[in-house]
């Protein structure tokens, strides 16, 4: 029983890091580019676009398809980011017990 008890401390310690390691990256902005860096989009941790930067060569008549599609890439490229980094969070604080399928907890 001392280790149930041992696993209880160590999976309610765990949970405390994870609740911590969410509100860090309820803080976290990650950056995606696109087209040599001519468009920039900024994703806050809960996934909210939180800013779309357009190099002004792109403001020409008739690139409207362009522009949408390279500011598709720049989603998806901050989006792989958020995904990395929010992935190593939850690992990092989950620590020993990362992977063992406990009921309630992540899996990474």
């Amino acid at each position: 029983m001392k280790d149930l008890g041992s696993l209880m401390k160590q999976a309610q310690a765990m949970q405390e890091k994870l609740a911590e390691a969410q509100a860090r990256l309820a803080e976290l902005s990650v950056e995606g580019t696109s087209g040599g860096g001519m468009v920039k989009v900024t994703l806050k941790g809960s996934g909210e676009l939180a800013r779309v930067d357009l190099d002004e060569s792109l403001m020409q008549p008739g690139e409207g398809e362009v522009v949408a599609d390279l500011v598709v890439a720049a989603h998806a490229d901050a989006k792989r980011k958020l995904d990395t980094a929010q992935a190593e969070a939850m690992r990092e604080a989950a620590g020993p017990l990362a992977g063992m399928g406990l009921p309630g907890m992540p899996k990474f």
